[in-house]
């Protein structure tokens, strides 16, 4: 259905707003970029998550046997609140991640059959959920957190990757409250002299996540719009890539092979992840070919340098691979979005 009230400023929020009450506008566009720039993130951890299990060869369970998800990422969303929502869409509607693949703990009833109805499992059971999940999405308020982290602590496993949407709560107690270090929390902050004008659209998460300019704007290494991340979440994510191939028992040659060709890094000339990117030159001497890389605890990574960071700092030319990686996936999702539209239009 088409909405042909959309470009019409004169029946929009803002236009009912005089005098000094127009300073406050860029409150609410500072809210919804934070939403957008915080989706799109989370969004784009799942892909390269998804993208690289598909290419690890590890042990199935029994349980995965049976399900023939052997590689399908799994994804927890604890809460179904108002970033919970717009998470589970942009999962949905702009990553590819199957409805299959996606859990929800929450304590909100009335979630339940809107869950169901979009074949995503809900359930109220925390535990159930941080022993299922690959990836699990703290969408909680923090009022909440020491409770839930109280039914989590139990139950998460080693491999499980908590993202907390929960920023105020700082890494190193998060840790102390689920007894778990592989946590990873963006930190954003505010620019200011810059416009949050983008931000201001109320079509909807999803529709965002398709906007080349929002998209161009929340490219984590790149952002504008009065928004920024602190550079420390890229390492955390490319340390946590590293996590899965050594949860799966694989060497490190064969690791860098893969995280190198998840961002097209394959031409000769072009610059590579190698071993000392990641590890301290003393560490990376005495690791063979065939030997995994250490777990990383990325509580290290959020409070210190890494050589990671490092390396990145240094880099001229890794930054803009990454940069160009999430903006040409992005844009390939939104080229696959329509392709779906148009076919289910056709049938």
């Amino acid at each position: 259905m088409v909405d042909i009230m959309a470009d019409l400023d004169t029946l929009s929020f803002e236009s009912g707003l005089g005098g000094d009450l127009r300073d406050v506008q860029f409150l609410r566009a500072r809210a919804n970029g934070l939403a957008i720039c915080g989706c799109a993130h989370a969004a784009f951890l799942c892909k390269l998550s998804q993208s690289l299990r598909e290419n690890v060869k590890r042990p199935a369970s029994e349980e995965e046997e049976e399900e023939g998800d052997r590689n399908a990422l799994r994804v927890g969303i604890l809460g179904m609140g108002r970033i919970g929502k717009q998470l589970l869409t942009s999962l949905l509607e702009t990553v590819g991640i199957q409805p299959a693949q996606i859990n929800i703990s929450t304590r909100r009833p009335e979630s339940s059959a809107e869950c169901r109805q979009r074949g995503v499992q809900c359930y109220l059971d925390n535990g159930r959920l941080a022993a299922w999940a690959d990836v699990l999405f703290l969408c909680c308020l923090p009022s909440q957190l020491a409770a839930v982290s109280a039914d989590l602590r139990a139950h998460l496993p080693k491999q499980c990757l908590v993202y907390s949407f929960v920023t105020a709560v700082p890494p190193k107690r998060l840790a102390n409250l689920l007894g778990h270090s592989f946590i990873l929390i963006p930190q954003y902050d505010f620019v200011t002299g810059e416009t949050t004008d983008m931000w201001q659209s109320q079509h909807g998460i999803a529709r965002a996540l398709k906007d080349p300019v929002l998209m161009e704007a929340s490219c984590p290494l790149e952002m504008s719009g009065g928004l920024s991340l602190d550079k420390k979440w890229v390492c955390g994510v490319l340390y946590s890539l590293l996590n899965i191939c050594t949860s799966a028992s694989m060497g490190s040659r064969d690791t860098l092979a893969l995280i190198n060709d998840l961002f097209q890094l394959k031409a000769p000339q072009c610059e590579k992840f190698t071993t000392q990117s990641y590890i301290s030159s003393a560490h990376a001497s005495s690791l063979s070919p065939d030997e995994p890389f250490p777990w990383i605890n990325l509580i290290d990574v959020h409070v210190m340098e890494t050589p990671l960071s490092l390396f990145m700092s240094r880099s001229q030319n890794m930054p803009a691979s990454i940069s160009m990686a999430y903006k040409s996936l992005a844009t390939t999702h939104t080229i696959q979005w329509h392709k779906a539209k148009c076919l289910s239009a056709s049938v």
